[in-house]
């Protein structure tokens, strides 16, 4: 029997729940459906609003339990809890108090998976450096496997993994709440205010974030950003060898980025990678490059590293160009749900740039984000939720002057597309870097930055 079968085999008999059923937990009721295993679905959708996916589960012998009261009268012994609910939801405390055991997708898979792990997390960076990972790995000849919050879920494939394959997982603080492993090698970007809307406090949402060294041991490697104050104070704590990446020291190991290139802290004198040979922009991505190079470790060679970064075009919806038009150029950054990833994104470009922002309100500061707007942006188009806080942060920039940025609204997300590439003159930089998640007009940055391209190509 492979681990899959043991993990699944000692579940029969039991009455399991599954919290949510998106799209990393259908694989997960497809295998209990397999395995025998009596499992009730529970989600907020109600059944005229459900996609055929779900009705197929039901049809092969899930229980649905729908509607706004889908976690209200149940009952299980084991609980598979989606990412997006808070472990200390009254529900879902009742069930643990009535002696349930409250578990997830990816727990299960790390107990089934059978190679090394190699794990990011962090506020900003963790899906182009997990993929960037995932490149290097492949270009080197390996077996690669990508997956976690970055969309793809692989428990199901597990059986299929060899042991000489590696595994790449991009992990959410939502998917690490009280989660008891940790991989072989874990990354941490770096930590800024994020998710609020749903950690209860900062404090929450960095104890998340530790879960993934938490549970190394001497064996296993922890990357870190040491010009990250909070990702930095992990290391005095942390029973892994501990690595470390910076733009404005050097690492007691690791390495670091100097005269515009990338050098290893046992060779600083030696460039392992150029800034002029990564093809994405941005010092941000040089910080992803260093991230990633450690992950690897010597299972890379220079030459494959310096081959990827002159090739990889980088991940959608992260500065991706969408089209030159009448010498405008112009860049769909949706995933900056962040005021931090906005940062980035602008400090990506020589000029001052015409800037697309506002989202949904995740209650998280936007005061650091003022002085950035003031220094980087010609006109600010503002849309969304959290326009009227983004306007008040620049406002109170110290450098602002009146018209330094211009700041124009447009509730309409589309009118304000049209209005940027409006003002946009030959030579323009326009982007989309909304600084707030996409939920106060779209289902995701996915959904937005793909109507922000067709709009851009309907110019």
């Amino acid at each position: 029997m492979t681990r899959l079968d043991n993990y699944f085999e000692q579940l029969k008999g039991k009455r399991v729940l599954v919290l949510g059923v998106g799209v990393s937990n259908r694989p997960l009721v497809r295998l209990l459906l397999r395995y025998g295993i009596d499992v009730t679905c529970c989600d907020k959708t109600p059944r005229e609003k459900l996609d055929a996916e779900v009705l197929d589960l039901e049809a092969a012998g899930a229980k649905l339990h729908l509607g706004e009261n889908y976690l209200e009268d149940l009952e299980g012994d084991v609980v598979f809890r989606t990412p997006g609910l808070h472990p200390d939801t009254p529900q879902i405390k009742a069930l643990r108090e009535a002696g349930a055991v409250i578990t997830s997708e990816m727990e299960a898979f790390f107990q089934v998976c059978p190679c090394e792990i190699i794990a990011v997390t962090g506020s900003d960076g963790k899906t182009t450096t997990s993929t960037l990972i995932s490149e290097l790995l492949k270009k080197q000849g390996y077996r690669v496997w990508l997956g976690g919050n970055i969309g793809t879920p692989l428990l199901d494939k597990a059986d299929e993994m060899a042991p000489t394959d590696q595994v790449v997982l991009e992990l959410s603080s939502f998917q690490l709440m009280y989660f008891p492993y940790s991989p072989h090698v874990a990354v941490i970007t770096n930590l800024a205010p994020n998710h609020l809307d749903i950690h209860k406090d900062m404090q929450e949402y960095i104890e998340a974030k530790e879960n993934l060294y938490r549970h190394q041991g001497p064996e296993d490697r922890l990357i870190l950003n040491l010009d990250n104050a909070i990702t930095h104070s992990f290391a005095p704590k942390a029973r892994a060898r501990v690595e470390e990446f910076s733009r404005r020291g050097i690492p007691a190991q690791g390495v670091f980025f100097r005269d515009g290139a990338i050098r290893r802290t046992e060779t600083p004198d030696e460039i392992l990678l150029a800034q002029s040979d990564i093809l994405i922009p941005g010092l941000h991505n040089v910080e992803n490059y260093m991230a990633a190079i450690l992950a690897v470790g010597d299972r890379v060679s220079d030459e494959n590293i310096r081959a990827v970064a002159r090739t990889f075009g980088g991940v959608e919806h992260r500065i991706e160009l969408v089209r030159v038009k009448d010498g405008v150029r112009f860049y769909n950054d949706s995933i900056a749900s962040s005021p931090s990833r906005t940062t980035a994104g602008l400090r990506s470009f020589t000029q001052k740039v015409i800037l697309i922002a506002g989202g949904y309100d995740k209650h998280v500061p936007f005061e650091p984000l003022g002085p950035e707007i003031v220094a980087h942006v010609k006109t600010l188009v503002l849309t969304g939720a959290t326009a009227p806080k983004i306007e008040a942060a620049v406002l109170a920039a110290p450098e602002y002057a009146p018209g330094r940025p211009e700041i124009l609204h447009e509730e309409d997300f589309y009118e304000a597309v049209r209005l940027a590439a409006r003002v946009a003159q030959p030579g323009d930089v326009v982007i989309l870097s909304p600084a707030g998640p996409a939920f106060d007009k779209f289902k995701n940055f996915m959904v937005r930055g793909k109507e922000f391209k067709k709009t851009v190509m309907e110019l």
